[in-house]
């Protein structure tokens, strides 16, 4: 999931949570994603940071919760 955060420079940049897979390693993966989205994206919508979390925030409906990730 990503959402916009306030930034001073830019005004609001992207920030990610990623859910790992079980048995996946986060080392090195953070910059292996951020290249991946600037190179299908473009750079102005990469992430300028990632965080990983445990579960990610849903409604009832099964939409997830920006609202709770702005919080974490």
């Amino acid at each position: 999931a990503a959402i916009g955060v306030p930034d001073v420079l830019s005004g609001e940049v992207v920030k990610a949570f990623v859910v790992l897979r079980t048995g996946a390693q986060w080392a090195g993966l953070e910059a292996e994603l951020i290249a991946r989205v600037r190179e299908k994206l473009g750079p102005h919508v990469a992430p300028r940071e990632i965080k990983t979390i445990n579960k990610l925030p849903m409604t009832a409906t099964g939409k997830i919760m920006r609202r709770a990730l702005r919080e974490i």
